[in-house]
């Protein structure tokens, strides 16, 4: 029997620009749902929020899973002189265990070699003890602290 919550369509992942409004439905979601599992809640004025700018090419890039027109979920790369920072990476609860995390990171990953960004790095909270075992089963090891958002408990550094 189908699963009654699997996307209709099978989700494809695609670059779009983070002010599109699937890429902004990814990231209300996503604030709402950090805001809910982190301890002290989430404002995303307090967060290192890049510039939507930052996520877009040639520097950067934002990635969208999509199941027709429904979005699953997102991340963006926001590129730095000499390496690159993961951010805003979600998946719809409907759709987690798909893979498309991976698929979104993968995404990322390419996009960051294609500009020349030979280090990535990222951040995120206890609290999202699934993302830290992702990272850390996709050949991400921990950091010492390399920003000053108020929000993650643990950073990652992988070499591209």
């Amino acid at each position: 029997m189908p699963d009654p919550t699997a996307p209709a369509t099978p989700p494809v992942i695609v670059a779009r620009d983070p002010r599109d409004p699937g890429a902004l439905y990814c990231l209300h979601e996503y604030y709402k749902e950090l805001a809910r599992r982190f301890d002290q809640g989430f404002e995303v004025h307090l967060s290192r929020d890049p510039e939507a700018t930052t996520m877009i090419p040639p520097t950067g890039a934002f990635f969208v899973a999509m199941s027709g027109e429904t979005p699953l979920g997102c991340a963006a790369l926001k590129g730095q002189e000499s390496w690159g920072e993961v951010k805003r990476v979600w998946v719809s609860p409907t759709a987690r265990g798909m893979g498309l995390a991976r698929r979104l990171m993968t995404a990322v990953e390419e996009a960051a070699r294609q500009i020349g960004l030979p280090v990535l790095r990222l951040d995120t909270n206890e609290a999202l003890p699934e993302a830290i075992a992702l990272y850390r089963n996709s050949g991400w090891h921990e950091i010492p602290r390399f920003n000053d958002d108020p929000y993650p408990t643990h950073f990652f550094e992988k070499h591209l």
